[in-house]
């Protein structure tokens, strides 16, 4: 547990009994763990009540295809100053916990948020060049300054300044390829949605931009 009851983390799922474990294991010495289940049809909820911690807290939404909705409400469930945006195929490593526990104890830091680089493990292996190669998310910023905007691209919006974590969050995505792709259908249908709806011309460079 931080020196300060300052820490949300949020976590996203929906059926993910074999992973939802290690993400909340790696996230039990945050100050509250608020979680959004999609309405999971398997073991999910009972894995994560099986820790029978006061901090973690579940609420069910559907997520109807909109990723920024679902991020904008899970911040209203959240009560700290400082809010951590997880996925149930992520883990905070060791290192990641400790150079956040100390930006967030900080008083002196003027950054308001900041971003952080994620390893792909796919199939059991380290991608040296993942899905998302070098880029740096939005995960980690305090309450109140920002918003989620973009249907599946979504983009935490921040007022004020941002700044980089050094460290790493594992990310094991893939369980196996019959999932990968019922993923990559799933979410080139949402964009397709978006797009259309923005009254632009559908093509694949811009479902997969």
């Amino acid at each position: 547990m931080l020196d300060a009851d300052i820490l949300s983390t949020v976590i996203f799922c929906k059926n993910e009994e074999d992973r939802i474990k290690d993400c909340i294991d790696s996230l039990l010495w945050c100050d509250e763990i608020v979680i959004i289940d999609d309405f999971s049809s398997d073991l999910t909820l009972e894995k994560i009540k099986e820790f029978n911690n006061p901090k973690i807290k579940i609420f069910r939404r559907k997520l109807n295809g909109d990723f920024a909705s679902q991020r904008n409400f899970a911040i209203t469930k959240t009560k700290k100053n400082w809010i951590l945006f997880i996925d149930a195929d992520e883990i905070v490593t060791e290192p990641l916990r400790n150079e956040i526990t100390s930006v967030i104890s900080d008083k002196t830091v003027e950054e308001v948020a900041f971003k952080v680089k994620r390893i792909d493990h796919v199939f059991g292996k380290t991608l040296r060049y993942g899905e998302t190669g070098n880029i740096k998310f939005i995960r980690l910023a305090r309450s109140g300054f920002g918003n989620w905007q973009g249907k599946i691209h979504e983009k935490w919006v921040i007022n004020g300044k941002v700044g980089s974590l050094r460290n790493v969050l594992l990310h094991h995505p893939h369980r196996e390829i019959s999932n990968f792709l019922k993923e990559i259908n799933y979410y080139t249908n949402i964009r397709a949605e978006e797009l259309s709806q923005e009254g632009r011309t559908t093509n694949l460079a811009l479902i997969i931009a």
